[in-house]
């Protein structure tokens, strides 16, 4: 397997889940991997067991992408992914229009937002030399249809797709011949369900409620989406840029009766 060879690539918040996947499958592919996270001792054990190089990032860093830029000056793929939902490690906040606090709202944005468009001006300038690349933003089926409880996050996902369409414009009127498009993801298992699906007997039960209204009526998985990312990094879809492709087994398709 070498569809990355000799390309180098870059994948925010690769600690874990789908960032994890993706760094995985772009190292099995042959590509130089840099696999960045804001947890440095989660990034770089996962590194350690990739084989591949990691350089610390906060994705809400200027200063940070300036220090990525100096040492890889040149990218061939750059996976904007690292996110954060507003409601890690269990805290209790309120993100719905009425009750979620500005700080709460803006914090959301900071990683999602402009971690994403930090991203993708670091990826323009270690791509436009050679004029040529792929940009690839994690965005979410969140990104597509308002989420009542989690408005921030809602907000800032469509963010990303629109963003990542203005990328894919900008990079064509320049005459590169760099892509950009977004991922949407829905129900992925990822450590980031742990704290809603918990441990014991009820476990199960809980995971097919939040699946029920999904088609496939089950959780993707994060290598699923890395395969998607592969497909967008490799150089059979050059031709492919400014769209965006949901990995949601079929949610925001409508619905499916159940088979008899």
């Amino acid at each position: 397997m070498s569809r990355l060879e000799g390309k180098t690539c870059v994948v925010t918040g690769a600690a874990r889940g789908i960032g994890r996947a993706i760094a995985e499958r772009f190292h099995r592919e042959s590509a130089t991997v840099i696999a960045t996270d804001c947890d440095q001792a989660a990034g770089a054990a996962a590194a350690a067991e990739i084989g591949c190089r990691f350089v610390p990032l906060d994705v809400r860093e200027e200063a940070d992408w300036a220090r990525l830029a100096a040492l890889v000056p040149a990218a061939d793929v750059v996976v904007n992914n690292a996110g954060v939902t507003g409601f890690e490690e269990g805290m209790v906040v309120a993100h719905d229009p009425e009750h979620a606090t500005l700080e709460n709202w803006r914090a959301v944005h900071r990683v999602n937002l402009d971690g994403t468009f930090l991203g993708c001006r670091y990826a323009i300038g270690a791509m436009k030399a050679r004029g040529t690349g792929s940009i690839i933003n994690i965005s979410s089926r969140s990104g597509l249809v308002g989420i009542p409880l989690a408005a921030a996050y809602a907000s800032s996902k469509a963010a990303v797709r629109n963003h990542s369409k203005s990328v894919a414009l900008y990079c064509a009127q320049q005459g590169w011949a760099i892509r950009c498009n977004s991922i949407h993801p829905a129900a992925i298992l990822t450590p980031i369900w742990e704290p809603m699906l918990g441990m014991g007997p009820a476990r199960e039960q809980r995971m097919k409620a939040l699946v029920a209204d999904t088609p496939l009526r089950r959780f993707g998985t994060a290598d699923e989406v890395a395969a998607v990312a592969l497909m967008l990094a490799a150089d059979e879809a050059t031709y492919i840029t400014g769209t965006e492709i949901n990995v949601d087994g079929g949610l925001l398709a409508g619905s499916a009766a159940s088979p008899g």
